[in-house]
């Protein structure tokens, strides 16, 4: 992967409404140093063509869960039959494979024009809960696999404690890799994995609350608290499904969101995910601390979720982003589009949420969902991270230079190019430090779900 130092674009997405023709843009030490528009391209420039956007982000990942693609479509399940197969797959993964395996996800992610990922990483310990020899080995593997692709990551190092609202404990089996005993002992496991990447600029340690069936009220203070001393991204996973907010209500008559609330997890460092069925309370809670959501609609479709209110929230003071989730697809155009085509449906409306709101979800408001502060715009000063779009595909010809044609007709397919803080990661749709994605996909996937369980 080999850093540049002017970039020139065919056409570039400037914010707004705005596209701009002939744009050089100069980088130095990975950012963006000038911006010229209606120029030639220099000699020496690196030509993108198509429309260039900034940096996509993907704000919500469990990058395992993309081993079970295509294998939960047959018979009708739901959401919980879904679980248990990902259960299984998260019994028979370790380090070495899960660094394999992340990196073929995350090349795949900038393969469809993602600079950085937020993974919500829950899978944590060996079989039976057994801490390895280095704690938060399975934490270093993720962080290995996305500086392998190429890409920046935000590890959500989440907390995951309990099988149920009421505070059950961990189920025998896969579930219990994920616990570490109780919030303190998570504090202490994240504090020392942050001390040990705090000096990587292409690393963000946050932290997460599984959900509230995840972690029992007595355990939240320590992760909130833990983020809070060090200024980091806090995602929580919250009212994914009907029987989460029952089961919420029956044990503490509250809703997932008024239960935050009250637990003080709710601000502007927070993230929502999924935030589906909320009441008109929820979603002034929600306004009111300016807390973000995370919206990943390809993956609440696929498990049949809902539809969430997104117009809405839309139009609160936080920040709403959107992530990929299990990988039903790896697609942020198709993430941003269904965000209003499912409002569309709900409400027999169209044009509930303009195009250049929804590219400003997958780019500035994810980036800084996940602690990125300094990305997701084109602008001096901002990490130069670029991805090219193909206006002349077979889906995207004849829409032209616009933001309607990237986020209603685009795909992740069209993506030709992406710069990752200077430094090319992707050129003429080939990735450069994994040479073929889709064979690495499929090797480790394949030793993942049909190999022997240890």
């Amino acid at each position: 992967m080999g850093g540049v130092s002017t970039c020139w674009c065919e056409h570039a997405w400037l914010g707004g409404a705005t596209v701009a023709e002939r744009v050089s843009i100069s980088v130095s030490d990975g950012r963006i140093a000038s911006i010229e528009v209606g120029v030639d391209a220099p000699a020496t420039a690196r030509r993108l063509p198509g429309l260039v956007v900034p940096g996509l982000a993907n704000a919500h990942s469990h990058a395992f869960h993309r081993a079970l693609r295509s294998r939960t479509q047959r018979d009708r399940g739901s959401f919980w039959t879904w679980r248990d197969l990902m259960y299984r797959a998260a019994g028979r993964l370790d380090p070495d494979g899960y660094r394999r395996l992340s990196r073929a996800v995350y090349a795949e992610m900038a393969l469809a024009g993602i600079t950085s990922v937020g993974e919500f990483h829950y899978l944590h310990h060996d079989v039976g809960g057994v801490p390895y020899a280095d704690p938060n080995e399975m934490g270093r593997a993720l962080i290995a696999g996305a500086a392998d692709a190429g890409v920046r990551l935000t590890l959500l190092d989440t907390c995951y404690l309990s099988s149920g609202v009421d505070g059950a404990p961990l189920a025998e089996g896969p579930q219990q890799r994920f616990g570490d005993g109780s919030g303190d002992r998570w504090a202490d496991r994240v504090e020392e994995l942050h001390r040990q990447v705090s000096a990587d600029d292409q690393v963000i340690v946050g932290a997460a609350l599984h959900s509230v069936r995840g972690v029992p009220l007595a355990h939240i203070p320590a992760v909130v608290a833990w983020a809070a001393a060090h200024d980091a991204p806090l995602h929580v996973h919250s009212s994914e499904q009907t029987a989460e907010v029952d089961q919420c209500l029956a044990v503490h008559g509250a809703t997932p969101t008024a239960l935050l609330r009250d637990a003080g997890v709710l601000g502007p460092r927070t993230t929502a995910v999924h935030a589906t069925h909320l009441t008109d309370e929820d979603l002034a809670d929600l306004d009111r601390s300016a807390t973000g959501v995370c919206f990943c609609p390809t993956t609440e479709r696929d498990l049949g979720d809902g539809i969430g209110p997104a117009a809405a929230l839309l139009a609160g003071r936080g920040l709403f982003s959107l992530g990929s989730d299990s990988h039903a697809v790896v697609d942020l155009f198709e993430e941003a589009r269904a965000t209003e085509l499912d409002e569309r449906l709900a409400r027999r409306e169209r044009g509930i949420v303009a195009a250049e709101r929804l590219l400003g979800a997958a780019t500035l408001d994810g980036q800084h969902a996940l602690g990125w502060t300094d990305a997701g715009v084109l602008q001096v000063g901002a990490r130069a991270d670029l991805v090219a779009v193909d206006l002349e595909s077979v889906r995207t010809a004849g829409g032209g230079a616009t933001v309607e044609n990237v986020v209603f007709a685009a795909t992740a397919a069209d993506v030709t190019d992406v710069v990752v803080d200077g430094r090319v990661v992707v050129a003429d749709r080939r990735h450069f430090g994994v040479d073929d994605v889709g064979a690495a996909l499929a090797e480790t996937i394949s030793a993942l779900m049909e190999g022997s369980v240890r």
